[in-house]
């Protein structure tokens, strides 16, 4: 039931992927298309949104209050899944996939689905980059590191200059939202936003298109019901890459 209460799950084994990103396996798996979300209730702290990186795990950057709750919970702890919910990257195309630091968790589970031809994977330094090893078994990997610790020196949105974008049937897009917004003015130079996906981040509470918390300005798209995979046409004229709103509604400046 996807809409209902959550689901009690148990963790069964936690994974340290870089020093801030931890991966949470659990015991029930919630089939799903790649992209989409769950919504994770940490007991006594808060109900986020978090993306799959496969249908029995979650990949996790702390940075807040529930992150740092969970980070705290070990194997055998419990929590609450609700969902998935939202839509997905369309499945059987030919994708090059672009992965910022913990935006490449969505992404590999299309990476799983043999969808993906090329992976441009960046991160700040070579120890936060996500899922080298599984990835280069899946896929053509190109790296990026702002301090050139690995791959080229700087951001991953310069690793396209070197590739045939019009190569790919599909791109897809996860990471910080600065990155992405860089990623769609190249796409919009070239006239492919159409076919460029990103997956966006909001705060939610409910996850299923009820409180409206998620909206999008100015279109009134809900991330959890209308997203969270976007075509890059319909944020051009966007928030995005601008600002977002907080817990109150009120614009914080990305």
């Amino acid at each position: 039931m996807p809409e209902g209460l959550p689901v009690p799950v148990t963790i069964q084994r936690v994974k340290q992927e870089t020093p801030s990103v931890r991966t949470f396996w659990f015991d029930t798996p919630f089939p799903s298309v790649p992209g989409q979300f769950v919504m994770v209730w940490v007991p006594g702290t808060d109900e986020i949104p978090m993306a799959l990186s496969s249908e029995n795990s979650i990949t996790v950057q702390k940075v807040g209050d529930a992150t740092s709750a969970l980070f705290d919970i070990g194997e055998g702890g419990k929590i609450g899944i609700r969902g998935p919910f939202g839509n997905g990257f369309p499945k059987g195309e030919k994708y090059l996939a672009i992965a910022g630091g913990v935006g490449a968790a969505p992404l590999l589970p299309l990476a799983r689905a043999d969808c993906v031809m090329t992976m441009l994977l960046g991160a700040r330094t070579e120890n936060e980059l996500l899922f080298m090893d599984q990835l280069d078994e899946l896929t053509d990997v190109i790296i990026a590191t702002d301090d050139g610790t690995l791959g080229t020196k700087g951001f991953v949105t310069q690793l396209m200059e070197d590739l045939n974008l019009a190569a790919y049937d599909r791109i897809a897009v996860c990471g910080p939202e600065v990155m992405m917004r860089a990623v769609l003015a190249k796409v919009d130079e070239k006239g492919i936003a159409h076919k460029t996906e990103f997956s966006l981040h909001r705060y939610m509470k409910c996850g299923v298109g009820v409180c409206g918390s998620c909206c999008i300005d100015p279109s009134g798209l809900r991330v959890c019901r209308d997203g969270p995979v976007f075509t890059g046409d319909k944020l051009l004229k966007s928030e995005f890459g601008h600002y977002m709103r907080d817990a109150s509604g009120r614009k914080k400046n990305i």
